[in-house]
C-alpha cells in the first residue's frame, strides 16, 4: 500500500465524555485516546489502522475467524500484530502512556483467520490504563514497532516514561 494513505493520527484525549454533570454517562469508557496499529510481521512494517478499533480492517476483513488456534490452518498464513496505543496529555504535551500488542493470524488463500477475542479485550484496557505489554512480541517486531512511534511524533515518544521505553529494549 501507498504510505501517503496510512498517514493517519494518534487519537488525544479531547473532552470530559460527562461534560462536567454528575448523572448520565459518568462511569462510562471513552475510547477516544486508544488508537490501533497495525504490525505486519513478515514485511516489517506498522501503520495506523482505525478499522481495528471495529475488528474491521482491510487486514482482517474477507476471512472467517476460527475459535480454537488448532483448527487454523498454518500452512500459507501469515502474522499480524494488533496493537493498542493509548495516548495522554501531561504539561509538556502529548505522550504515549500505554501499548500492548495482541497477535493476529491470516491465511488468505484458505480464508481463514486466528485471533482471541478476549485477549485483544484485555490488552485494549490494560492499554488505557497505561500498561507496557510488549515482552510478548519478537525482538524485531518491537524494533519495528518503537521505530513507528518515534518517527510517528519524535516529541511524543521523548515525553513517555523510561519505564515506557526500557519495554521495547528487552
Amino acid at each position: 500500500m501507498e504510505q501517503n494513505k496510512r498517514k493517519l493520527e494518534f487519537n488525544i484525549i479531547k473532552d470530559d465524555p460527562t461534560m462536567g454533570h454528575k448523572g448520565y454517562g459518568v462511569g462510562s469508557l471513552s475510547l477516544e485516546n486508544i488508537t490501533p496499529v497495525m504490525l505486519d510481521v513478515e514485511e516489517g512494517e506498522a501503520w495506523i489502522e482505525e478499522q481495528a478499533m471495529h475488528a474491521r480492517s482491510k487486514t482482517e476483513r474477507g476471512v472467517k475467524y476460527v475459535k480454537d488456534r488448532s483448527e487454523f490452518p498454518e500452512e500459507g498464513a501469515k502474522k499480524y500484530w494488533v496493537i493498542w496505543v493509548a495516548v495522554d496529555i501531561k504539561e509538556g504535551g502529548a505522550y504515549y502512556a500505554g501499548v500492548t500488542a495482541c497477535e493476529l493470524y491470516i491465511n488468505r488463500p484458505a480464508r481463514r483467520g486466528y485471533k482471541s477475542m478476549p485477549e485483544h479485550v484485555n490488552h485494549m484496557d490494560k492499554a488505557m490504563k497505561g500498561k507496557v505489554v510488549v515482552d510478548n512480541m519478537d525482538a524485531d517486531s518491537r524494533k519495528v514497532l518503537a521505530d513507528f512511534l518515534k518517527s510517528h511524533d519524535e516529541g511524543m515518544w521523548e515525553r513517555s516514561s523510561t519505564e515506557f521505553k526500557e519495554e521495547f529494549e528487552k
